[in-house]
């Protein structure tokens, strides 16, 4: 299939701003791959979309709950992802995509920034919402809040098209992803024809993600 025709023929739009009409707010919140090439943050973006499900991690939050997170960043600041070189901090440009008021219906939370001293302050119940910040010049200076985070505790957060978009930096990767799709069904539906012949075909399954772009 034509590269154009192909990527016509998929659901693919381009994030261009909050539908609030702000660029400092956004009506969607995303989890970022994070790996140390891009060609990594891809494979395990494709692992993510196979499973339907992001698995929930316990690194760099205080009690050691378990959660998935997700930043609300500014769109007009992703388009080579979530960047913050003060802290030597990169996650890769690929990720999912849901609304706020999915996430929320979920049970997920924007997270509460606050020094460490605070942390029992917050009911037991809160503290999986706890993330350190502290700018002042006695303590080990801890600001977090680019990154924008909302998190949800739980063990693992199943999605599926209707509540997720998949997100690529742009339409060579966009392409890409559908075409790997595309082959590998293409593979699968032809060993299934050397058993069951042309039935085979029924068996072929549709991409039916909406590929967000970031440019």
């Amino acid at each position: 299939m034509d590269a154009n025709l192909e990527l016509a023929f998929h659901a693919i739009v381009i994030i261009h701003g909050s539908n609030m009409g702000r660029i400092d707010i956004s009506q969607d919140l995303i989890h970022f791959t994070k790996d140390e090439t891009e060609e990594a943050a891809f494979k395990r973006l494709q692992k993510i979309i196979r499973e339907r499900k992001l698995v929930g991690g316990t690194n760099l939050i205080k009690g050691k709950y378990r959660c998935v997170c997700f930043s609300e960043a500014p769109l007009t600041s992703l388009a080579a992802g979530l960047v913050n070189e003060d802290y030597y901090s990169k996650y890769s440009p690929f990720g999912v995509m849901v609304s706020k008021q999915w996430l929320f219906e979920q049970g997920g939370r924007p997270v509460i920034y606050q020094p460490n001293s605070e942390f029992r302050l917050l009911p037991e119940s809160h503290r999986w919402r706890h993330v350190t910040f502290d700018i002042r010049p006695a303590f080990s200076f801890s600001d977090f809040t680019w990154e924008r985070e909302w998190r949800i505790r739980c063990d693992e957060l199943p999605f599926d098209h209707k509540s997720a978009r998949i997100v690529v930096p742009d339409a060579r990767w966009a392409a890409r992803l559908i075409r790997e799709h595309d082959d590998e069904q293409d593979y699968t539906v032809e060993m299934y024809s050397l058993v069951i012949g042309s039935v085979a075909e029924l068996y072929r399954k549709r991409f039916g993600w909406t590929v967000a772009r970031l440019k």
